[in-house]
């Protein structure tokens, strides 16, 4: 049962919930704010919660609908055992009621058309194969005599009278039969109608039994059609000397007629179904009836406003009776609209298969759309509204639910909750991201190839950095990295494009893999195990609970060994584990999706359709070989100039020149990559000479760019050695030595064209190189190393700034103990941090007593030289 299920009105629901989404997204975030939650984790938490509470209220809401579109289209393709969940009060659920309703009626209307297109079959076969041996016979001059013309005769007269029943039924399903009614006297009626049946020269006696003065409103012609055809079924049915019986008799307002037979009799079971037509699949060859007598006394008594139906035998006898009960005056028919296609008059219409009415009984029930099926990728599995919005970027075809993966994301989450809330990266760090990536290596399913291989060693080595250094932009990079590249090897993304996706992916996941999630939960609760489940983690916590406070408490050496594992979860902190924990687990649920059924973010690229003329690509590609060339000129003059020149032409010092334009160089070399990457699919390649011009023009733009890359790092060495070291140096002379290395992937990937992969691998190098280099910076100790040059252009120059080294983290801590005692005071000072072991790190391990301090809390006696640097 869904919470809302009771609920009348779906547009109560939709308020109820706006209201409780709106009300929970304010209650989480005003908690958040109060308890100084960073945004970055109290924002996405609180959007989650939302959309949590969202799914929980909306479930059941909308399903029906969709269910309803995919039975519609079943129902289209001639599969009518379809049914939608109709349990709501509101119109969603009425409308799914009318729905089923709809669909096992015409089921119903469906196997009937098929039996009256088998029974028709049935019953012209035989008087058209009799009809086919007498007409052979007389076309080879045998078999003239009048008694096989008889025979002919009553077999085209059998198939006229089937002709006419089907007219019969098709005029009055049509509306095209009304009543002509006038005073009928009904004791002649019935005497007309039994010498009509005698003429059929079956040996049985008739027995009329009605009032003389009886006198109804009915259409004479229609009432003898209801009359003769019982008469003539009953006389079918009953045995050589058989009496049959009709009787007639006034009760109130209405009139009955009754026809008895002495025959077998129908059984209960099938007095419903022998009104259809051919229902009671009798007729024979011999019997000489079509199967629709019944069929057609339906319709005319329903024509007015009548009934009729099988009743038990009288007492004492035996055969089948059958009543038709009908009113004195029938009533009023509203006369058929004319512009209606059913009063249309064309005379083929009448020839029209007639649309049977639906079955007595009820039909089969129905196999709900989202019954289970052996395959989980049915074609008729009912489609969310996330696949209209994600479309085939993202189909989820109904992935099959992973318990265990999310038993994995809780763990993470709780171990989150308790390591890192109100302690620095450390090992406690580490040990969270690692139990994230085993969650999501877990669910990956091509965890075993060599690309995923290698991102799971990166991601382990880029996530213990947390664990060696204490410099946190260093920490927060690798540990972005370390997260792209597990997503990557989650997504096998091959190109840069790709690679960019699967970033934007993994935030969309937490909204992609709602019905994954609701599949993941149900496949517990689907087998009869989610309340076993749920009774065993509370007892179980209650058990830890409460036996490990009695245990703890009495045993001061294990209450010892508790405090270094369980976090002092107070009040104000309590709130911030609870954030981290849902935070936790909700990216590590996003990332498990993202593994469990990736978005196809590298699709099959068009086959890029090369330019007609050499010189469409040639000539754009010249120009920024030319405009290089211009930038090496100038750079060459500047070089070979000297300082004066530049002063004389430009008014810059060299070391402002240099810092002038490094940033311009930077992009220029990004976009040299595009340039080749475009010049690669537009250039022509059929020829020898197309290859060669290719490859001369692409390379000598490669060789422009790496003296560009070359002249990028030498005027980042000459402004540090001018103004100092900083990390963001430091991070730009590598990003720009990376951007070169991908200038020469980029070139062999262009000239090889095909014959490498397509080049395809170009970005899942740029990936790996990125985070090889990545960890070179790691490895080197940055802050350290970035220490010890400044200390060392101090005894070169004297030049200091203790302001910015105060900034360094403690892994510079053993760089500057080597600076004089008056300085080592301005950026040192004795460390007061308490931390436990979950905080441990290498670097604040060697800072031995000692840490960093912010500028201005030196003492106040020392005067701390400091100088001005250009903003980075």
């Amino acid at each position: 049962m869904t919470p809302l299920e009771r609920v009348s009105s779906i547009k109560v629901k939709l308020g109820l919930l706006v209201a409780a989404s709106a009300l929970v997204a304010a209650v989480v975030a005003s908690v958040g704010r109060i308890t100084g939650v960073s945004p970055w984790i109290s924002i996405p938490v609180t959007i989650g919660i939302a959309l949590a509470v969202t799914q929980l209220l909306a479930a059941g809401m909308t399903s029906p609908l969709r269910q309803m579109t995919v039975a519609a289209r079943r129902m289209a393709r001639g599969d009518y055992s379809v049914s939608v969940p109709a349990v709501g009060a509101d119109e969603v659920g009425q409308l799914g009621r009318a729905f089923n309703t709809m669909a096992s009626d015409l089921g119903a209307v469906d196997r009937q058309r098929r039996d009256l297109v088998a029974n028709v079959s049935h019953e012209l076969r035989t008087p058209l194969a009799a009809l086919t041996v007498v007409l052979e016979n007389l076309v080879d001059g045998v078999g003239s005599d009048p008694a096989a013309l008889q025979t002919a005769l009553g077999q085209a007269e059998r198939l006229s009278r089937l002709v006419e029943d089907l007219l019969d039924l098709a005029r009055v399903d049509a509306g095209k039969a009304p009543l002509s009614t006038d005073s009928v006297e009904l004791g002649p009626l019935l005497e007309a109608c039994v010498a009509e049946t005698r003429v059929n020269g079956r040996p049985v006696t008739y027995e009329i039994d009605a009032p003389a003065d009886l006198i109804v409103d009915a259409d004479p012609d229609r009432l003898s059609q209801l009359v003769v055809n019982l008469l003539d079924n009953a006389s079918r049915h009953s045995p050589r000397g058989g009496v049959v019986t009709v009787r007639a008799g006034i009760d109130g307002d209405r009139y009955q007629l009754e026809v008895l037979d002495s025959g077998p009799g129908i059984p209960v079971a099938d007095r419903g179904r022998v009104f259809e037509p051919f229902g009671t699949l009798s007729a024979s060859g011999e019997g000489g009836g079509t199967g629709l007598g019944l069929a057609i006394a339906r319709w005319v008594t329903d024509l007015h406003g009548g009934s009729i139906a099988f009743l038990d035998p009288l007492p004492g006898a035996a055969g089948a009776r059958v009543r038709v009960d009908l009113p004195l005056r029938p009533p009023a028919r509203a006369d058929p609209d004319p512009h209606s296609p059913s009063h249309l008059t064309p005379t083929h219409e009448e020839s029209q298969m007639p649309t049977t009415p639906p079955a007595a009984e009820p039909a089969e029930p129905a196999r709900p759309v989202d019954a289970p099926t052996t395959n989980p990728n049915a074609a008729y599995a009912t489609p969310s509204v996330l696949d209209d919005i994600f479309g085939t970027y993202w189909p989820d075809s109904g992935v099959a639910g992973r318990f265990g993966l999310f038993i994995g994301a809780v763990v993470a989450g709780l171990l989150g909750g308790l390591l890192i809330p109100d302690r620095n990266a450390g090992l406690g760090t580490v040990i969270v991201l690692l139990a994230a990536g085993g969650v999501v290596m877990l669910a990956s399913e091509k965890r075993r190839n060599l690309f995923p291989i290698v991102c799971y060693v990166l991601f382990a080595l880029l996530s213990s950095v947390a664990v060696f250094r204490d410099a946190e932009w260093l920490v927060v990079l690798c540990l972005l990295t370390a997260i792209a590249v597990i997503l990557c090897a989650s997504t096998q993304a091959k190109t840069l494009l790709g690679i960019v996706l699967t970033g934007i992916s993994w935030p969309l996941a937490g909204l992609r893999g709602i019905p994954w999630l609701g599949r993941t939960l149900t496949s517990v609760s689907g087998k009869g195990h989610g309340a076993a489940v749920a009774r065993t983690t509370v007892l179980s916590l209650l058990g830890l609970v409460i036996f490990g406070l009695l245990f703890t408490t009495a045993d001061a050496v294990l209450g010892s060994w508790v405090d270094q594992f369980v976090p002092d979860v107070r009040p104000d902190t309590f709130a911030a584990r609870i954030f981290m924990t849902v935070f936790v687990f909700g990216v590590v649920m996003g990332a498990a999706y993202l593994a469990v059924n990736p978005p196809r973010i590298d699709r099959s690229e068009r086959t890029s359709q090369p330019v007609a003329n050499r010189y469409e690509w040639l000539a754009p590609v010249g120009v920024v070989v030319a405009v290089f060339a211009a930038f090496l000129i100038a750079q060459a003059t500047a070089v070979f100039g000297g300082e004066d020149y530049l002063r004389e032409t430009t008014g810059l010092t060299y070391a402002e020149y240099v810092h002038q334009g490094f940033g311009q160089l930077t992009v220029a070399t990004a976009l040299t990559l595009l340039v080749i990457w475009a010049a690669a699919r537009k250039a022509p390649v059929e020829t020898v000479a197309d290859r060669l011009w290719l490859r001369i023009a692409l390379g000598l733009l490669a060789a422009e760019a790496l003296v560009v890359v070359g002249s990028a790092l030498y005027r980042m060495h000459l402004y540090q050695e001018a103004y100092g070291f900083t990390q963001l140096r430091l991070l730009v002379d590598v990003f720009e030595a990376w951007l070169g290395l991908l200038v020469i992937a980029g070139l062999v990937a262009a000239v090889t064209g095909k014959a490498i992969g397509g080049g395809l691998w170009l970005g899942r190098f740029a990936l790996v190189s990125g985070a090889v280099a990545l960890l070179g910076i790691a490895a080197i100790n940055p802050d350290a190393w970035i220490a010890e040059h400044n200390v060392s252009r101090y005894e070169e120059t004297g030049k200091i700034d203790t302001d910015f080294l105060a900034e360094l983290s403690d892994d510079a801590v053993p760089a500057l103990k080597e600076l004089p005692d008056d300085l080592r005071s301005c950026v040192l000072g004795p460390s007061e941090r308490e931390g436990d072991w979950l905080e441990w790190n290498l670097g604040r391990e060697r800072a031995d007593g000692l840490t960093t301090i912010y500028p201005g809390t030196a003492d106040a006696t020392v005067v701390c030289p400091s100088e001005n640097r250009y903003v980075d």
